[in-house]
C-alpha cells in the first residue's frame, strides 16, 4: 500500500518560514521598505521562482531604487549575499538568503562569500567622503541627517559612482527645484546606468542634453506647440541633425512649410526634410535621375496656382452675369471682419451680437445659393477645384506622408521635362 498527499497548487496557500533571529535581531531596527522586500523575496525563494527587482517593486508598489537599497542594506547586515553575474552589470546579480543561525553563531571570519565593499563606518572615515558631505551641506544649505548620509553612501556602493558625481547630482537637482532625496538618487542611478560614473563624463552628458532641450524647444516654438515633445518626437528630431545632418536654419525652414496646413506635426516636417535629403543625395523617390524634389514641389506649386487662377476666372464670370453675388460675397467678408473684432472686444453683448451676424451670413449664403442655381451655375462653381482634393495639390498629407497622387504627378513632370515641354 502506498500513501500520497495532495499537493497544494496555489502558492499563496503555502507557508514561508522566517527565522526568529531575523525577527528578533534584524527586523526591529530595519527600515520598513527593506523588511517588505526581504519577506516578499524570501517567499519566492522558497518556491524556487525567479523575480526581477522591477517585478518586486511593482508587486510592492514601491520605487525600483528602494528595492536596490533594500538589498544593499541587507548585504551590509550580512543577511543576504549578492552573487554577481558574468555580465559585469552593477545591478545584475542574484540574491542568496543567508542562514542566520550560522551568521550569528557560526564562523564569521570564514570565507562566506560576502561582499568586501567598505562598510559605512570605514567610508565615513575617508577624507573624500567627508569633503563630499561638506559640499552637499553647502549646496543644500542645511545639515545632512544620518539617514540621508546612509542613503548617499548606498549610492556610492550600489552605483559605483565617484563622490564628485554625488555632489554634482545634488547641485544639478537643486538648481531645478528638485529637493527629494529619492529624485536625486534616481538621477544619479540614471547616470550610472548610462556608464557615467565620473564627473567629466556626467558634465559632457548634461551639456549635450541641455543643448538638445534647447533645440527641441526652438523647433516646437516654430511649430506653435506649447507642450513638451514625446520620446518618439525627440528621437525623430535627433535624426534631423545626427543622421540627415541638417542645420537648425534648414530645420526651421522645413517647419515653415507647415504654415499652410491645419494640423502641423513633427511627422510632416520629417517628411519634408527626408525629401530634401533625398534631393541632396540625388535619390528622390519616384523620379528620373535628372529630376529633383524641388522640381516636383515646384510643379505642385504650379498646379495650385493654375487651380486658383481658374477659380478666379469662374468667379469673375459669375460676378459679371449676377452682380448681386459679388455684393453678397463682399457683405460676407465684412461680416467675418465684424465677428473677428467682436471676439477680441470687451463688449458685454458680444456673444449675442456674434450670433446675429452668423444668422445674417446664413441668409446671405442661402440667397447666394439660389442665385447660382437660378442662373445655371453649380453651388461650388466659384470654389478652387484642386486636381487632388485629398492633398489640395501639395503632394503631402497632414500626417507628413506623401499623397497617393505623388507618383502620378511625378511621372507627369518627368515626361514634361524629358519632352522639353512646359505645362
Amino acid at each position: 500500500m502506498s500513501f500520497k498527499r495532495e499537493k497544494i497548487k496555489d502558492y499563496f496557500l503555502l507557508d514561508t518560514g522566517v527565522e526568529n533571529i531575523f525577527i528578533n535581531e534584524y527586523m526591529a531596527s530595519a527600515p520598513g521598505y527593506a523588511v517588505k522586500v526581504y519577506l516578499f523575496a524570501l517567499m519566492y525563494a522558497d518556491l524556487g521562482i525567479d523575480l526581477t527587482n522591477e517585478e518586486i517593486a511593482r508587486h510592492l508598489s514601491m520605487e525600483h531604487e528602494d528595492v536596490l537599497k533594500a538589498w544593499t542594506y541587507w548585504e551590509k547586515c550580512r543577511v543576504i549575499k549578492k552573487i554577481r553575474k558574468d555580465s559585469g552589470g552593477k545591478f545584475d546579480y542574484d540574491v542568496e538568503f543567508v542562514t542566520l543561525k550560522e551568521q550569528l553563531y557560526g564562523d564569521r571570519d570564514g570565507d562566506g562569500g560576502y561582499s568586501r565593499e567598505q562598510n559605512a563606518q570605514s567610508l565615513m572615515g575617508d577624507k573624500q567622503i567627508k569633503d563630499m558631505f561638506a559640499a552637499i551641506e553647502k549646496i543644500a544649505g542645511r545639515v545632512i541627517s544620518g539617514t540621508e548620509m546612509m542613503e548617499v553612501l548606498s549610492w556610492i556602493n550600489d552605483f559605483s559612482v565617484e563622490p564628485e558625481v554625488v555632489v554634482y547630482g545634488y547641485s544639478y537637482c537643486l538648481q531645478r527645484k528638485k529637493k527629494s532625496i529619492k529624485y536625486i538618487g534616481a538621477v544619479i542611478r540614471g547616470w550610472a546606468e548610462e556608464g557615467l560614473t565620473d564627473l567629466p563624463a556626467v558634465e559632457k552628458y548634461i551639456s549635450l542634453q541641455d543643448k538638445k532641450q534647447h533645440i527641441y524647444r526652438r523647433i516646437f516654438q516654430a511649430l506653435g506647440f506649447s507642450r513638451n515633445p514625446t520620446e518618439e518626437e525627440r528621437r525623430i528630431m535627433d535624426t534631423w541633425f545626427e543622421e540627415l545632418e541638417f542645420t537648425m536654419d534648414k530645420v526651421l525652414e522645413a517647419c515653415g512649410k507647415t504654415s499652410g496646413i491645419p494640423n502641423p506635426s513633427i511627422n510632416y516636417v520629417n517628411r519634408v526634410l527626408i525629401n530634401w535629403n533625398e534631393e541632396k543625395r540625388g535619390k528622390a523617390a519616384g523620379r528620373g535621375k535628372d529630376l529633383t524634389a524641388s522640381e516636383i514641389a515646384g510643379y505642385y506649386e504650379m498646379l495650385r496656382r493654375k487651380d486658383e487662377e481658374e477659380a478666379d476666372k469662374r468667379r469673375e464670370e459669375v460676378y459679371a452675369r449676377v452682380p448681386r453675388i459679388k455684393e453678397i460675397d463682399e457683405e460676407i467678408t465684412a461680416c467675418s471682419a465684424e465677428i473677428s473684432k467682436l471676439i477680441i472686444s470687451d463688449a458685454v453683448d458680444r456673444e449675442t451680437a456674434a450670433a446675429d451676424i452668423k444668422k445674417r451670413v446664413e441668409k446671405l449664403n442661402t440667397e447666394k445659393a439660389f442665385l447660382l442655381t437660378d442662373n445655371g451655375f453649380e453651388l461650388d462653381h466659384m470654389d478652387v477645384k484642386y486636381r487632388c482634393p485629398i492633398c489640395k495639390d501639395t503632394g503631402m498629407l497632414e500626417t507628413g506622408e506623401r499623397c497617393q497622387c505623388f507618383g502620378e504627378v511625378t511621372r507627369e513632370k518627368i515626361q514634361i521635362t524629358a519632352g522639353g515641354k512646359r505645362p
